[in-house]
């Protein structure tokens, strides 16, 4: 059997490129939080997904995210989650979350570069809203 080249490692270099990551969390009935974990270069590290038992609230798992930063020697986070009732519009809870993911990740100096709206009616980006 022949040696198969590895494939070429995954790069979220762009606003495209983080929502095509992300997706399929728009089919998904309960919310469902992900982030993606990337090195210096933008090239993706790791993916960790946190499902919730409701439709419309969800506990962000901190601890774990800065962990998995670490794990990963992460430089930034890209976090998503998605809207079931296909709204992207974010809330003040959404806000909240965004805020203290950003102070947690940046005391690990790792910067949240986007938090990303996935739903059935589109998808909205804090950074594009100036929120980040």
């Amino acid at each position: 059997m022949a040696d198969q080249p590895l494939p070429a490692p995954r790069r979220i270099d762009d606003a495209a490129a983080a929502q095509a990551l992300f997706e399929p969390l728009a089919g998904e009935a309960v919310e469902v939080l992900a982030f993606a974990y990337l090195d210096r270069g933008r090239t993706l590290l790791g993916v960790r997904h946190v499902r919730s038992l409701a439709v419309d609230r969800i506990a962000v798992p901190i601890r774990a995210i800065a962990g998995d930063a670490l794990a990963f020697d992460a430089c930034a986070v890209v976090m998503a989650h998605n809207h079931p009732s296909g709204d992207p519009t974010p809330s003040a809870a959404d806000r909240e979350t965004t805020r203290l993911v950003a102070q947690a990740l940046e005391g690990l100096q790792v910067r949240l570069i986007d938090h990303l709206i996935i739903a059935a009616r589109g998808v909205t980006s804090f950074r594009t809203l100036g929120l980040l």
